[in-house]
């Protein structure tokens, strides 16, 4: 498995995108609320960080990482205010928000598992706790913004949020075996956010969900 000075770059690279992406996806969800920018800001900070400070607990990294690195923190922020200005703009109804929501949210679910899962690699976690890890740092974030939301989160309903990155940090280790690491981790991201997108995309017109 992955060295952490070998893939500490790439780990880095991946959290920060996945913050980015995660911090529209709560922005996004802020204003479907009705949340003002402080609001939004806050929302989208605990969704961008919260899985990755779970898991750093979890295997007792601390400080977590983003009081390590303030490049986190500096990339939700921004992204949280101008996402609230842009969704402002978009029209309501038709489940336009909504989409737009679980689409970003789809791939922050990929990137934060997979950081969540190298991470854990890289602390020399069993194969098991590091998928575990994975999952936890996917879904926790998204779940910390519909609690805060007052919404059920996502991962207890029957959409295989956490499913489908369980089956994804699976995917990864086992392509491992006769792929690059590089290779196996565009695999496992490409498999969970389209399984993401599907979900998404079929869901029913007229689902009570998609009415903003």
């Amino acid at each position: 498995m992955s060295s952490l000075p070998l893939f500490a770059p790439l780990i880095t690279i991946l959290t920060i995108v996945a913050t980015a992406v995660m911090a529209v996806s709560a922005a996004v969800q802020g204003v479907r609320q009705g949340f003002d920018p402080f609001g939004t800001t806050v929302l989208a900070i605990v969704t961008a960080v919260g899985g990755g400070t779970l898991r750093d607990l979890l295997i007792g990294a601390s400080p977590v990482f983003w009081l390590q690195d303030m490049t986190y923190l500096a990339t939700a922020v921004p992204i949280a205010l101008v996402t609230f200005m842009l969704g402002r703009n978009l029209r309501e109804g038709g489940g336009r928000r909504l989409r737009l929501l679980l689409y970003f949210d789809a791939i922050g679910l990929a990137l934060f598992t997979l950081v969540g899962l190298q991470t854990a690699l890289a602390a020399e976690m069993s194969i098991i706790s590091a998928i575990v890890l994975g999952c936890i740092t996917g879904v926790a974030g998204g779940m910390f913004r519909d609690l805060l939301c007052g919404l059920q989160p996502s991962v207890l309903k029957q959409d295989l949020y956490a499913t489908i990155s369980l089956i994804g940090s699976g995917l990864y280790i086992v392509t491992t075996h006769w792929l690059s690491e590089e290779v196996s981790l565009a695999i496992a991201f490409v498999f969970m956010a389209l399984m993401r997108f599907y979900v998404v995309y079929s869901r029913a017109p007229s689902d009570s969900l998609l009415t903003d």
